[in-house]
């Protein structure tokens, strides 16, 4: 496993890959420390690549990302964060919307559990869940950064729908 940083607009990003694809994404408000390890060639180009779609996705000129994933969870955790790439660039739903779309509207706090264990924000999108209010709640990368993500996809609509 090997990681990189990239320096967004709301904070330093460490960025980790395996040779099957990318393992984690994590936000930070200090720079992550830097990778002693030097990856395979095949790694660091993935590594490369990722930092280049997520500069695009800052930029304004990507709404989705095209990079492989090294996702480890429980099935039900994966079955979450396959639903979640398919909320469009610039959408909202709700843990009540992700639950039903799973056929199991009675799992909505599971699926508000694995929304948060995501390891891979950004690229597997869970800031684009919120509440069935209307509300912003939970983000492991912190709330003022789901509101910015929302707000840059969103630029200037209402947050449901």
């Amino acid at each position: 496993m090997f990681k990189t940083t990239y320096h967004s607009p709301i904070g330093w990003l460490e960025i980790t890959a395996t040779t099957t694809g990318i393992y984690s994404l994590y936000f930070y408000d200090e720079q992550p420390a830097p990778d002693s390890a030097t990856p395979d060639p095949a790694t660091a180009a993935l590594l490369d690549t990722a930092q280049h779609q997520i500069a695009e996705y800052f930029a304004g000129q990507r709404h989705t990302f095209d990079l492989p994933l090294d996702l480890h969870g429980t099935s039900f955790q994966l079955k979450v964060w396959q639903e979640l790439l398919n909320i469009p660039y610039g959408k909202t739903i709700s843990y009540l919307d992700l639950a039903r779309a799973l056929n199991n509207e009675k799992a909505i706090r599971a699926v508000g559990g694995a929304n948060g264990r995501n390891p891979v924000s950004l690229i597997v999108p869970c800031h684009r869940v919120i509440g069935n209010n209307g509300k912003l709640v939970g983000y492991g990368g912190g709330l003022w950064r789901k509101e910015w993500l929302l707000n840059h996809e969103q630029q200037g609509r209402p947050l449901l729908g």
